[in-house]
């Protein structure tokens, strides 16, 4: 992945997609963890609590039409979403996976936006203040305006659910989409 402090460095004649960027991912996951996680009242920080349950709430903000699919399988009302992956995941050994969260959270991390705690065998995610600072300024651009309506719906949908529900309704949905690929085989 490339950043946009070190793209002059690239060959003139490169291709490169928002998907190349580790900024474009980084900004997704702030967003993800401030609207899909848990705020705690007291501290006022944004919390997912797992790594699985952070992938695949991800897998949905970024695959409408499976989310489309669960919502349905759910009985809930969502808003019709047709846009396509920007980003594919991989089928990895617990369902949807992106082997970029391993250079994406570090990056967050080292920038002060995120906080990572090992909490027995769970790693929980919480936006540091300056984090929520940048979620907020991200949310109320217009340009992240329709990913921001589809983690709204995600949250509500999906937020109560935990890693393990998450990924056994992936599963359960998505057989041959998902659970029978074979292993790093991109999804979608």
């Amino acid at each position: 992945m490339q950043s946009l402090k070190t793209i002059s460095q690239l060959s003139i004649g490169r291709t490169l997609t928002a998907d190349d960027m580790i900024e474009f991912h980084a900004s997704r996951l702030l967003l993800l963890i401030m609207l899909c996680g848990v705020r705690n009242r007291t501290e006022g920080v944004y919390t997912i609590e797992g790594l699985t349950k952070l992938a695949k709430l991800d897998f949905f903000v970024r695959y409408p039409a499976f989310f489309q699919r669960v919502a349905t399988h759910l009985n809930a009302k969502i808003k019709a979403d047709d846009s396509v992956p920007e980003s594919k995941m991989i089928r990895f050994h617990y369902g949807p996976w992106d082997k970029r969260y391993y250079q994406i959270l570090p990056y967050l991390e080292a920038r002060g936006l995120l906080e990572v705690m090992k909490v027995g065998n769970t790693y929980n995610f919480s936006l540091t203040q300056k984090g929520a600072e940048i979620g907020k300024t991200l949310k109320d651009n217009p340009s992240f305006e329709a990913l921001a309506s589809r983690m709204h719906d995600v949250k509500r949908v999906l937020g109560g659910k935990t890693g393990t529900a998450l990924k056994d309704l992936v599963y359960q949905l998505f057989e041959e989409e998902v659970a029978d690929k074979k292993l790093n085989t991109p999804i979608g």
